[in-house]
């Protein structure tokens, strides 16, 4: 089977030097790659001459990732699209265990990988970050009902025949086109065996941004408008109980002034969060030691907060404007 890969890139010329390097060094390098920029402002880097490498731009630009692919969809040739980040590097073995899959499994019309346990860059709070990632593909179900660019291949048939991306949003089209896939009755296959290293930058400021604006707000206004709630990756039982135990134990700390006992039902709460996440401290604690371990509990407890706050609040006023206009 033939494969293009398509990278979108805006203004990360560094990170996207690395992914060629990455696909260069694969056991089953690409026969076509389609790097779309998206009005960079920065030059790109020069691909290396190995890789037969189609550079488009978008102009004006930027317009958005997922125009981006759109548009390397109608110059793409392979048989399989693998979608690869510009801040992905992809594991030697990537692109040779995907095309075997779709070869071999023929029902399958999309799946996508993970990444791994070894992020790019070794700052506190982008190592959580990323391996907080690494973490929910590597628990999530194998048969998927989303999909996923970061490291995603689909058959090229099937991504034209759903009519390519939505760009009405900017966000979580990936997301929102595995939900049209599974709709549709086809098959989605998580294969956290394939990954690629990740070499995005994290800040607080900038993740605290980016799981309420990219990911939290557009996701809940999917799940609402489509009626779908996949207990899969971050929306899984175990989340969702502690988003609600962890909004308990403030409520109880807000009290204590008033009623001392609260204080031992919000120490319960916060406890039971802790136990029933154990797997993913114990992780943590195995990546980074004690010191690093700490500061993931209290962002991951400060996420549980945040994230189903904006879940509540979005979905509230977007099921209010629905029946405005009914």
């Amino acid at each position: 089977m033939s494969l293009s890969v398509i990278i979108p890139i805006y203004n990360d010329s560094a990170n996207l030097a690395r992914c060629y390097r990455a696909l260069e060094a694969s056991t089953r390098r690409p026969e076509q790659v389609i790097v779309v920029d998206d009005g960079s402002s920065e030059p790109l880097p020069a691909p290396p001459p190995t890789l037969h490498v189609e550079v488009l731009r978008l102009e004006p630009g930027p317009q958005g990732s997922y125009v981006a692919r759109n548009r390397a969809l109608q110059a793409a040739t392979g048989d399989l699209i693998l979608f690869v980040d510009a801040d992905v590097a992809v594991h030697a073995d990537a692109l040779e265990r995907m095309e075997r899959l779709m070869s071999e499994s023929p029902q399958v019309a999309a799946a996508f990988g993970s990444y791994d346990d070894a992020p790019g860059d070794l700052l506190w709070i982008s190592r959580y970050k990323n391996l907080t990632h690494h973490w929910v593909h590597q628990h999530g179900n194998r048969e998927a009902g989303t999909f996923w660019t970061g490291l995603g291949v689909i058959r090229r048939e099937v991504l034209l025949g759903m009519g390519g991306f939505d760009t009405s949003a900017s966000t979580l089209r990936d997301i929102e086109l595995g939900m049209r896939m599974r709709r549709a009755g086809l098959q989605i296959r998580l294969v956290p065996e394939i990954q690629g290293t990740h070499n995005k930058r994290w800040t607080l400021a900038r993740m605290v941004r980016s799981d309420v604006l990219d990911r939290a707000v557009p996701w809940t206004r999917l799940i609402v408008l489509n009626r779908q709630l996949s207990p899969d990756l971050n929306l899984d039982r175990s989340s969702r109980v502690s988003s609600l135990l962890i909004w308990g134990a403030l409520a109880m700390l807000l009290l204590s002034p008033w009623l001392p006992l609260t204080l031992i039902g919000a120490g319960a709460a916060v406890a039971s969060v802790v136990a029933m996440n154990r797997a993913l401290y114990a992780f943590m604690y195995r990546q980074g030691g004690s010191l690093f371990v700490l500061g993931s509990v209290s962002l991951h407890l400060l996420y549980l907060l945040y994230s189903s706050a904006t879940f509540g609040l979005v979905a509230a006023h977007t099921l209010w404007k629905e029946r405005a206009r009914a």
